[in-house]
């Protein structure tokens, strides 16, 4: 091991305290210090080299270093870094809020609010819900309807939704009131005082990202657009893991035309190059907003707008035009279904695809140590209990998508 890479380590060990990650089990582990990338590859400090094989947590779109990208964040930093947006506006903010909103149909969502990840974008559509009926005279309309095992984020509102006991059970009582549904069914059952209080139902559109990769039924999302206009309840769509091409179109909700009246996006939304989230909403919600000052939305951070995330987002839209993504994106979703279909393995319980977002099922107890075993083998990913994720840049080619799952094959 290199001198630097061991000062790294023991550095890391000695101060650095890592998410969703039990503290003795990495102290004990020898952990990678990952130093750069290039398309889907990633290399560490020892100069090994690795597939990128769950995007570095579903966030990277277009591959790392992109010259596109590059080049859009040097030519943002010879303008400026950062400048607030309270009180103040920016070029790139205002071009990448109207480009957002161009991507529905017109007289929809017309509003963006930015904020810097998928828990505060969830966080804002939330709070815009709540203060929306207590300035339209509904005050006691302040809960909300969520799925069983969803998860929407981690910031105490968006915890409260999130239906994953391990990560959200101890901070239950502190958060929003939530009543946790199965499905549509049990939805329509509900007493008819949970939706007379609810505001909002929150649902990641498709497919359950932290619940295995576990999807949808097709037709439900339709389903409960109508259910939400029958009851005149709010609709918000948690579409931080799979908007921006994940499920083969820019944004899951297009695969049966529904626009919800919130739509929260991040991770994907700047390639994954920075943090920045954004929730988009209708003319309807805003206008609830409007008139005298407490009416305002008193919420916001200090980097809302950052102008170089605003920069490279606008720049990875972009590159879905240039590079035809969406389109060259259709065939790999095709191979992948096909390789995944052959894992022939005893292993193997199940294997779930939503677009190009796969997860593979494996037998109890294998799932981190056969992740572990993919490094060997070039690839890096990271299980959800058992099931191991495939989720790569979009522009891996049909050889990197090969490698992957052979990988996983050799592991298995």
């Amino acid at each position: 091991m290199r001198e630097d890479t061991r000062g790294w380590i023991e550095a890391d060990k000695a101060h650095c305290w890592h998410p969703f990650t039990p503290q003795d089990q990495w102290v004990e582990s020898n952990p990678l210090i990952l130093v750069r990338g290039e398309g889907v590859w990633l290399r560490d400090s020892e100069g090994r080299k690795y597939i990128d094989g769950n995007s570095s947590i579903w966030t990277n779109i277009h591959g790392h270093g992109h010259p596109a990208l590059n080049a859009a964040i040097e030519r943002q930093l010879r303008e400026v870094a950062h400048t607030s947006y309270l009180g103040f506006a920016n070029p790139r903010a205002s071009e990448l809020a109207a480009r957002l909103c161009a991507l529905f149909p017109p007289d929809t969502l017309e509003r963006v609010f930015f904020s810097d990840d998928g828990s505060t974008a969830i966080e804002c559509a939330m709070k815009m819900a709540i203060q929306y009926r207590q300035q339209r005279g509904e005050p006691d309309r302040n809960g909300f309807i969520a799925f069983e095992q969803a998860y929407h984020g981690d910031t105490m509102g968006a915890a409260s939704l999130g239906g994953v006991s391990r990560f959200h059970e101890r901070f239950r009582k502190h958060g929003a009131p939530v009543t946790f549904v199965s499905g549509m069914e049990a939805l329509r059952h509900l007493p008819g005082e949970a939706v007379r209080q609810a505001c909002a139902v929150v649902i990641e559109p498709m497919i359950q990202g932290v619940n295995e990769m576990r999807p949808w039924p097709q037709g439900m999302l339709r389903e409960l657009r109508e259910w939400c206009d029958a009851h005149e309840v709010h609709l918000i769509l948690d579409e931080v893991m799979t908007g921006f091409g994940r499920t083969g179109k820019m944004f899951a909700c297009q695969h049966e035309q529904v626009i919800p009246d919130f739509l929260c996006v991040a991770k994907g939304l700047t390639g994954g190059y920075m943090p920045m989230a954004a929730t988009l909403t209708t003319s309807d919600v805003y206008d609830a907003f409007r008139g005298p000052a407490e009416n305002a939305f008193y919420y916001g951070h200090s980097y809302t707008a950052n102008p170089l995330g605003c920069a490279v987002a606008l720049a990875s839209l972009e590159l879905f035009e240039q590079e035809k993504t969406l389109d060259r994106l259709q065939p790999k979703i095709a191979l992948l279904a096909e390789l995944l279909a052959g894992l022939n393995s005893p292993k193997v319980k199940a294997v779930r695809q939503c677009g190009f977002v796969a997860g593979v099922e494996l037998a109890e107890g294998l799932g981190t140590q056969t992740c572990l075993a993919m490094r060997n083998h070039g690839v890096l990913t990271r299980p959800i209990r058992d099931t191991i994720v495939i989720m790569l840049p979009l522009c891996a080619t049909e050889e990197e998508i090969r490698l992957t799952v052979a990988a996983l094959r050799k592991s298995l």
